[in-house]
């Protein structure tokens, strides 16, 4: 199975009239590959992997996510939907500021039924897989962005989403971070079983990549593949 959308259109209406921000997207995403999505801004890139996560609705065409006519969902089915499928990661983090590093991953799971306890458990256990270890019980104001980044990564993977989508996930860090981030999307989310969406501006990371789509302008321009994706770093998961 992949991630497989056809002849994708999606409008949004604004004050100066209705603007075609999608306009036929033919897109795949294949299991076991870091595709990543660029072009320039207002281009539909964000637009396609909220539409293929569920978080907007409207669009028409096919868009088929591992035997799931996402298009034609209804609100009730999306939630089971995403819950079972999708790990989001956001541009601006989106933690929750109540709440501590581990309850913030925890809550995925939360969600989809899993008690607090058990739940709060397996947060931490994703965080001190990250290196997090020392900083379990912090809240996100007193953590760095690095760090605040590897807890929006770790609360996306605790469940163990099939598709990682990903927003910008560099577009705050040096050249050395984002890599040590992809490193580090590239050995948790990518398997044969899984896959990853890394909607980027970034060029820098470009060759970390399995695949680059290019967008322009609400269409898909071409399509890179890169034979043998070198994330140029050693990864150590302490120096982010």
């Amino acid at each position: 199975m992949s991630v497989k959308c056809k002849n994708v259109k999606m409008s949004f209406k604004t004050a100066a009239g209705t603007v075609d921000v999608l306009k036929g997207v033919d897109f795949e995403a294949p299991m076991g590959k870091l595709t990543m999505l660029v072009g320039p801004s207002g281009c539909g890139k964000t637009t396609l992997i909220s539409l293929i996560a569920g978080l907007l609705r409207g669009a028409s065409g096919a868009m088929d996510v591992f035997g799931n006519e996402v298009l034609a969902m209804s609100a009730a089915m999306l939630v089971p939907y995403r819950l079972k499928n999708i790990g989001f990661i956001f541009q601006q983090y989106n933690l929750l500021a109540g709440l501590t590093a581990s309850e913030n991953v925890a809550v995925p799971l939360v969600a989809s039924g899993v008690g607090w306890p058990a739940a709060l458990e397996c947060g931490q256990k994703t965080l001190e897989q990250m290196g997090m270890g020392a900083h379990l019980n912090k809240l996100p104001s007193q953590l760095s962005g690095g760090q605040q980044q590897r807890v929006a990564i770790a609360r996306a993977l605790v469940h163990q989403p099939r598709l990682l989508l990903c927003d910008e996930p560099t577009a705050a860090l040096d050249g050395h971070s984002g890599k040590l981030v992809m490193n580090l999307l590239k050995e948790l989310a990518v398997a044969d079983d899984r896959a990853a969406i890394v909607v980027t501006h970034d060029p820098r990371i470009y060759g970390c990549a399995d695949r680059v789509v290019h967008m322009e302008d609400g269409l898909i321009a071409k399509v890179d593949s890169i034979v043998s994706p070198d994330l140029g770093i050693d990864f150590d998961k302490s120096s982010l």
